[in-house]
């Protein structure tokens, strides 16, 4: 069985895709190996971000078997010309929770009617394989920004997300239900197509 190493320091984020990624691979999150570093994400795009994540871990690695696997992921509203996007986690600042970030959130956008509330949360997931050779991939699902929490459930943005497809909120899904329609579940599905055609 191969392994991944998943290049996050996102405990929720690391349960979350290992779920998804089912018995196909053994995965390793970078506490387990004892990597503790600090990634800088400046890049201008999740894809970009994506590779920094998993270029920073290829020195700690080399010679190991593994398929390193990093993700960039957050909310783009569309009234907001795409923001918060690639500064999701830190919306409200350095050192913000996800309430900071969903307050702040439900703030900007109080006085905008339904029809103007679409989002799309969206992830990139980058992969290094063995031989050095780099794998990149994109999950986006439609949705709309609620008028309050519509749901306890989940991390980050879900309690204000509502699904397009099912009109339900990510943050009043179980985690089977979310994992399975969610934008990384969308991501990491193609990005699982792609190792096991590797």
């Amino acid at each position: 069985m191969r392994t991944i190493l998943l290049a996050t320091g996102n405990q929720d984020k690391a349960k979350e895709i290992k779920a998804m990624l089912g018995g196909d691979f053994e995965i390793v999150t970078m506490k387990d190996l004892g990597i503790d570093i600090e990634i800088i994400e400046d890049g201008l795009s999740y894809e970009e971000n994506a590779l920094i994540k998993v270029r920073a871990l290829k020195p700690y690695v080399q010679g190991k078997n593994l398929i390193i696997m990093g993700d960039d992921s957050g909310l783009s509203v569309d009234i907001l010309n795409g923001e918060p996007g690639i500064y999701s986690a830190r919306y409200a600042g350095e050192n913000v929770t996800y309430a900071d970030n969903n307050k702040k959130l439900l703030d900007v956008m109080a006085d905008v009617p339904e029809e103007k509330r679409g989002a799309a949360f969206i992830t990139a997931i980058a992969m290094i394989l063995p031989d050095g050779q780099e794998l990149t991939c994109q999950g986006l699902v439609r949705g709309k920004i609620a008028f309050d929490y519509c749901g306890e459930g989940g991390f980050g943005y879900d309690p204000l997300f509502i699904h397009e497809v099912t009109g339900r909120c990510y943050g009043d899904m179980t985690k089977e239900e979310k994992n399975r329609i969610s934008h990384r579940a969308v991501a990491v599905a193609e990005a699982k197509e792609l190792l096991l055609n590797s």
